[in-house]
């Protein structure tokens, strides 16, 4: 089995509902253009970063 696919199709979908996340939080335009920049460029330790210090989605449980 190719675990190099596997790793890396792993961090895509974290990726994919980091963006999502991010771009679904109130926080303003400029903080999530930032946030998704640097998941992005970096995206290993940028969804690590994110995940430690980035802005939460606005959905709430009841």
């Amino acid at each position: 089995m190719e675990y190099a696919g596997l790793g890396g199709l792993i961090v895509l979908v974290l990726n994919i509902w980091a963006i999502v996340s991010i771009i679904g939080s109130g926080v303003p335009t400029g903080s999530k253009v930032l946030w998704t920049l640097l998941v992005l460029v970096l995206p290993i330790i940028g969804f690590v970063i994110w995940i430690l210090a980035g802005p939460r989605s606005t959905t709430r449980t009841v």
